[in-house]
Parts: C-alpha cells; sequence; structure tokens
C-alpha cells in the first residue's frame, strides 16, 4: 500500500500546486483503483496497482499512436505526458540483456526446449518479472531463445 499512499500525497501535492494534469492524472488512477475495489471486493495492494498502471500505460500509447494518425499532436501530446506521470510510479525497468539472462535461466530451470514450452516458461517469467518489464518483449525473447 506505500505505492497508493505516495500517490495521494502525490495528489495533495499537485492540488497545492496548482498542477491540473498530474491532479488529473492521478484521480483517474485512483478512480480506476476504486473500480476495480468496488468490482471485486478486494483492496488493492501495490502488485495490483502497478497492473492498473500499465493498463492505463498501455491504453495511453494505443491513444498516441492512434493521435498521431490522425495527425491531433495535440492530443498525442497531453496523453504523452500522461504516460510520463504513470509510469513515475513503476519500477525502473530491466533491460533487454537482463530479460534475455532471465529467461535463458528460467529455460534451463524448467527444461524447456521447443515452442510447446512457451505456456510453462512464460507462467514463471510472468510472476517472476510482473511490472520490472515490458511481457511482449519477454515473449518475443522466449520465443527468439526457443526456435
Amino acid at each position: 500500500m506505500a505505492l497508493i499512499s505516495n500517490i495521494k500525497a502525490d495528489l495533495k501535492q499537485a492540488i497545492l500546486d496548482k498542477n491540473e494534469l498530474v491532479r488529473d492524472t492521478i484521480r483517474m488512477f485512483l478512480a480506476e483503483v476504486q473500480r476495480f475495489e468496488i468490482d471485486n471486493k478486494v483492496e488493492v495492494d501495490d502488485a495490483k496497482a502497478l497492473q492498473i498502471i500499465n493498463k492505463m500505460i498501455k491504453q495511453r500509447s494505443d491513444s498516441i499512436s492512434q493521435f498521431k494518425q490522425g495527425r491531433r499532436e495535440d492530443l498525442a501530446k497531453k496523453e504523452q505526458q500522461e504516460v510520463d506521470i504513470l509510469s513515475k510510479y513503476k519500477p525502473e525497468q530491466l533491460s533487454e540483456e537482463e530479460i534475455t539472462e532471465k529467461v535463458k535461466n528460467v529455460i534451463i530451470d524448467t527444461g524447456a526446449e521447443s515452442m510447446q514450452d512457451i505456456g510453462k516458461v512464460m507462467g514463471v517469467l510472468k510472476s517472476a518479472l510482473a511490472g520490472k518489464a515490458d511481457m511482449g518483449l519477454v515473449s518475443k525473447i522466449v520465443k527468439d531463445q526457443l526456435r
């Protein structure tokens, strides 16, 4: 819950600083957390908060590409600013080399030999790398290693 406490503290500071973009972005995140808690009748922990942040970043990244295709640079810029604000709360991301090293270790540990074992490898990596790496990149590296 330390993550959500930090975010709420940042919300208070954004209100005091009259920083509307940060304030509104954090409020959207907290609304998403509250919606999840009500829908699932559980309290959101830091791991789930990170999943929500990642989901919101992915949505905004998709919007950015659509806005750029539609030549709406103003809207793309706003979405990018929101991504930057949300990214501040994510843990440091692993480099491609670090991910590749972890993938190789998991392949050895699980005894994976072919593409048929991808589910086994991804299952271990998903929990080990949650929030620390882009799972799309992890999947690509796993596929490259198992070929």
